[in-house]
């Protein structure tokens, strides 16, 4: 039997995968073909086949691309000595590829082919799911060191933080005048002011309203 180049192997899939990227983001699943797969990458389809058993296979790989990337820095994130700090690089990492041309439309492909497709649906409610669990854990961490707002539940908080990530991409794929990389710091400074909270009479009531004038005359 030929031994198979394990090195080899994963560059021709990453090859498809490249090829593929721009069609998916482009034209969506549905109306991209494996022919034009092909033609892309510059193989037959016999080839491309050898790597992938079909066109949804590839899909669901480009989606998973930066799958070992992330769960490093979500676990370097869980151990890092600051939580604010981590918090605050899991969402610029989280929120960078926001930048890229073709991230926010295959994003917006993926939620659409989601409602079709169950497996790719848990494998996106995986992702989420992992990484509301670490944002979680961080707030929860930056709470209890009094980094944030400690009467903010962190699982909700979580899920708002990654609400605001996922509108970055929203954005770009629905508004062509939207700059990912220009709205990333206005974004963490909403994060901060968010998290880090107002001073406790002004959440309570418990400091009095300024008088206005009105108020002054009728009395």
């Amino acid at each position: 039997m030929r031994t198979i180049d394990p090195a080899k192997h994963a560059a021709r899939r990453q090859h498809i995968v490249n090829a593929a990227c721009e069609l998916f983001a482009t034209q969506g699943f549905e109306r991209t073909t494996t022919a034009q797969i092909c033609k892309a990458a510059g193989m037959s389809s016999g080839n491309v086949f050898h790597y992938f058993p079909n066109k949804r296979a590839i899909f669901i790989a480009l989606l998973q691309d930066d799958k070992d990337e992330k769960a490093e820095r979500l676990a370097a994130a869980k151990a890092g000595a600051d939580p604010w700090a981590a918090l605050l690089d899991v969402v610029r990492f989280l929120a960078a590829p926001a930048a890229e041309p073709l991230a926010p439309p295959l994003v917006m492909e993926a939620m659409l082919q989601a409602h079709r497709d169950p497996e790719l649906a848990e494998l996106l409610s995986q992702d989420n799911t992992d990484e509301h669990t670490v944002i979680t854990e961080l707030l929860t961490k930056a709470a209890a060191a009094g980094r944030i707002d400690p009467d903010l539940d962190p699982g909700h908080a979580a899920s708002w933080v990654m609400a605001l990530v996922a509108s970055m991409y929203t954005s770009a794929a629905t508004e062509p005048s939207f700059d990912p990389a220009g709205q990333l710091p206005t974004l963490l400074l909403i994060l901060e002011r968010f998290l880090r909270g107002e001073p406790h009479e002004h959440r309570t009531g418990g400091a009095p309203p300024r008088e206005t004038n009105a108020s002054a005359v009728a009395r």
